[in-house]
């Protein structure tokens, strides 16, 4: 009786307490806001997700399904797959093609970079920033002569060279280095930061934002550029806050940072890729992707 009895206090309390946040946000935003609590309860089925990111009539349906498949880790089967590179090469509309590339940089492989590194010249910057993150999981070295014109394009947005300079970590070429070193000038400090941060993996070097250390160090060091640089694409991090707590049965998992996917080095690989090895045994095979946190 008392096990009861602590529940239903514990119940109320939590009641109370939702209801104090939606009074709090104003009768405008209730109906919203109990429709996001609901669905946090009952969110989509991997048929609805996937109806809806096939819908041809409702734009809105598909980026929202889109979304959602490229978050789950089953979204790579095959069937997702098409419809990502149909979606990367001829949606019409910016926010279903950058739902597109970023499922692709999720679940794609590497002879998808070429696909989605053409959409660093769309007209529009959503699907142009979508690309360049989904460029650093992707890594095929016939992109980077792609990539580093844009990160010193001066009609560039800032938000999208920072990411393309962080995708050109994985590149050790003289034109990438040197592209690299002329985005220290720029006058977004976000910019620079990335690009040093590139510049060191490449060298394993440290020379801050000066530019004729980096050149001196290039034209005098007997190999300026390691052949392997010690490349991790970037994830979201956030420190979790009391809503996470709240919401015990739905744990919040952030993805870690990784190598990417066709880029030659030691690094995890993926359940499929391992369990298509006929000469790795099932026990040895790594477990998939971690999960994304959709939170964001």
């Amino acid at each position: 009786m008392r096990l009861l009895a602590e529940l239903h206090s514990t119940r109320a309390a939590f009641a109370a307490l939702l209801t104090s946040a939606l009074v709090g946000t104003g009768c405008d935003t209730m109906s919203s806001d109990l429709s996001q609590f609901s669905q946090t309860f009952v969110p989509p089925s991997p048929a609805q997700a996937a109806r809806w990111a096939a819908d041809p009539n409702d734009r809105e349906n598909a980026r929202r399904g889109t979304i959602l498949l490229a978050n789950a880790p089953w979204g790579g089967t095959e069937v997702y797959l098409k419809m990502y590179r149909l979606y990367a090469a001829d949606a019409l509309d910016p926010l279903v093609r950058a739902a597109a590339l970023q499922a692709l940089g999720r679940h794609g492989d590497a002879s998808d970079a070429v696909l989605v590194a053409k959409s660093l010249t769309s007209p529009f910057r959503q699907v142009r920033l979508a690309a360049a993150r989904s460029l650093q999981r992707l890594h095929d070295p016939a992109v980077a002569d792609t990539l580093w014109p844009r990160l010193i394009d001066p009609d560039e947005d800032a938000d999208v060279r920072i990411e393309i300079a962080i995708a050109l970590g994985q590149y050790p070429t003289p034109a990438v280095f040197n592209a690299l070193v002329a985005s220290l000038s720029q006058r977004d400090l976000a910019v620079n930061i990335a690009a040093v941060d590139s510049l060191r993996m490449l060298t394993g070097q440290g020379f801050g934002i000066d530019e004729d250390a980096w050149l001196t160090y290039l034209a005098s060091a007997p190999e300026p550029l390691l052949t392997a640089p010690n490349y991790l694409y970037p994830t979201f991090i956030r420190e979790l806050d009391i809503w996470d707590t709240l919401v015990f049965w739905d744990p919040v998992v952030l993805e870690t940072p990784d190598v990417p996917i066709g880029m030659k080095v030691l690094g995890v690989r993926r359940t499929s890729d391992l369990a298509s090895d006929a000469s790795v045994p099932a026990s040895a095979t790594a477990p998939a992707e971690s999960p994304v946190d959709t939170k964001r």
